[in-house]
């Protein structure tokens, strides 16, 4: 959660810094400020709101510097306001700070602060770390900033600058900060996005480490002082892969590059005949726990069901956020297995941590290369499923299923047994499934006008589709404000039949499986109670014709597959219906991308 950008070199910065907070408004765009040294002092300027009203506030293109820093907020501590807004500043004014993640000991050093005569003027754990850095300050920045961190309890990404000193100092603990390094110039942001445009050159701040950024230098410190050498990695990820092109939404452009997502998932890790992997498990693996939040952990219950019906291991699915907190039962033997678009999950990472403690074999399926979980686990694979924009995750979502069926694969292999032929089969057919998926777009997008007003709705579906109702709902919450609950078809019948009615429309997840049938005698129930049915299906039939007011269909796969077809219209609708409302598709209010905080 919330970006930060920092800029030291010999090109105009304040360009620099609001480009880069642009395209990280999707981890926080409640505020946003940028803070620019100059000879003459510290230049700071905050708004409330997004980047684009920063932007237009009187002076700010006229800000002259070498040196920047710059924040775009999720509020954590404090309401959205410019008070609040970062960049903080000391009581002097020479020390400003963007900060990244959660100070949990806040309040005692606010009331340290306060005994010891400092003025905080904000409600943020942020501005605590300006007085804190102020508070050892004799002339040296980095050694403050250093000793600074070791009193902070929490997590943090930090960037630190003061009038007299001519670089940023960089400290981090668990929240991600990562360094571009280019022509006489250097860069730091939270995310790649803010970087790519200007270089490919990176290095991953480490957890601990305190970097020392100046145009022409870059040195990095061990928490003990010591000197660490600076890993340098060339990421490939293009520019046009971060732009909107000649979609009118992130979300859309995403949906709509599924297949090419999948089968950057796939490429070379599906052959003829089996799959391969270098994911390392237990010789004696007695059960894999997946720990996962939000629509990763919708895409671990799916694998629940993949890995149990096609390798035959014991698969336990937990909130990451619970997990930590209930003394899990987990040690050798056990597989940990995360999953997390961003790899920066704070809830995610310290189940990692946690199970590791315990002695268990971990490994994570993750979208971001260099993420602090791909780096902490035993084993890993990434999706490739490129930059994902859009708050609300979409392709990830499906890679992460595609990702899931092939570790199934590959568990079973492990055990002396080969891989499905069909799944395989299937699997590099996927794509093209997917692509006549996507051909339900109009079909969708017409009648999901029709429900711009409903104010509730349920999703409905049984066995491995009753996790994408769970998704279809939470799609819909995330970025039209609806209230909608997912349940498997049949639970309906204990509690939320009691809701049913003309104003209550009801999803049905409804392909031609193993638990059609049944899921038809569900729609039955809700049609006898005045409900509207709508439904997912994978051939005509003259039930559903009867029985649902609208039904779309979606290409015949082999059941394992059927939920990354299945979920792609409840996609559209979540998107159709928020665009309709005229509501902020990308950015939904009170949410951001990668949750660094718990």
């Amino acid at each position: 959660m919330c970006g930060i950008i920092g800029y030291a070199g010999a090109r105009p910065l304040v360009p620099i810094l609001l480009e880069g907070l642009k395209r990280m408004e999707y981890r926080g765009y409640d505020s946003a400020g940028i803070c620019v040294v100059h000879p003459r002092g510290l230049h700071v300027v905050r708004e409330v709101g997004m980047v684009s009203v920063l932007e237009k506030k009187d002076g700010v293109a006229a800000f002259d510097g070498r040196i920047g820093i710059g924040h775009t907020r999720w509020a954590t501590h404090g309401a959205p306001s410019e008070r609040n807004a970062h960049p903080h500043i000391d009581c002097s004014g020479t020390i400003a700070v963007v900060h990244n993640g959660i100070i949990e000991n806040a309040d005692a050093l606010r009331e340290h602060l306060r005994k010891e005569g400092h003025t905080i003027r904000s409600d943020t754990d942020t501005e605590v770390i300006a007085h804190i850095i102020e508070s050892f300050y004799k002339g040296d920045l980095p050694a403050a900033v250093r000793e600074a961190t070791q009193i902070l309890e929490g997590a943090f990404g930090l960037a630190v600058v003061q009038n007299d000193f001519d670089g940023i100092v960089v400290a981090r603990r668990g929240s991600p900060l990562i360094i571009g390094i280019g022509k006489g110039e250097h860069l730091l942001a939270s995310d790649l996005t803010a970087i790519v445009p200007h270089t490919d050159r990176v290095v991953y701040l480490g957890d601990e480490e305190l970097a020392i950024i100046r145009a022409n230098s870059l040195e990095i410190r061990a928490h003990d002082g010591a000197r660490v050498s600076p890993q340098v990695e060339q990421v490939k990820l293009s520019v046009e892969s971060i732009q909107k092109g000649s979609y009118k939404h992130f979300m859309l452009k995403e949906i709509h590059e599924q297949p090419l997502a999948i089968e950057n998932t796939i490429r070379g890790r599906v052959l003829t005949d089996s799959v391969k992997l270098s994911i390392v498990i237990p010789n004696n693996l007695k059960r894999i726990v997946i720990v996962a939040c939000g629509t990763s952990w919708h895409a671990g219950l799916i694998g629940k069901y993949l890995i149990e019906r096609i390798a035959g291991v014991q698969v336990e699915v937990d909130y990451a956020s619970e997990f930590r907190y209930r003394d899990p039962l987990v040690g050798p033997g056990d597989l940990v297995l995360a999953i997390s678009q961003s790899g920066e999950t704070a809830d995610t990472l310290a189940a990692i941590r946690e199970a590791k403690r315990k002695g268990a074999t971990t490994a994570a399926l993750v979208n971001v290369v260099g993420s602090t979980i791909s780096r902490e686990v035993d084993s890993g694979m990434y999706l490739h499923a490129g930059p994902e924009i859009g708050v609300a995750s979409t392709k990830a979502f499906t890679c992460q299923v595609t990702a899931l069926t092939i570790l199934a694969c590959w568990i079973k292999q492990q055990r002396g047994e080969p891989a499905p032929p069909a799944l395989l089969a299937a699997l590099r057919d996927l794509p093209a499934a997917v692509r006549e998926a996507l051909k339900t777009m109009e079909a969708v997008s017409v009648m999901a006008k029709e429900f711009t007003d409903t104010p509730n709705f349920l999703f409905l579906g049984r066995g491995s589709n009753f996790p994408v109702a769970l998704e279809g709902a939470l799609k819909l919450k995330e970025i039209s404000y609806i209230h909608a609950e997912g349940y498997p078809a049949a639970e309906m019948k204990h509690g939320p039949i009691a809701l049913i009615d003309k104003s209550m429309p009801a999803w049905f997840v409804a392909p031609h499986d193993q638990s059609f049938e049944k899921v038809v005698s569900n729609m039955e129930e809700v049609r006898a109670r005045g409900g509207r049915v709508l439904a997912i299906s994978t051939h005509a039939d003259p039930r559903l014709t009867k029985l649902a007011e609208v039904v779309i269909h979606v290409p015949e796969v082999i059941d394992e597959l059927l939920p990354i077809v299945t979920v792609i219209p409840l996609q559209f609708f979540a998107y159709f219906v928020a665009d309709a409302k005229g509501l902020p598709v990308d950015r939904p209010r009170n949410l951001a991308k990668s949750v660094t905080v718990e």
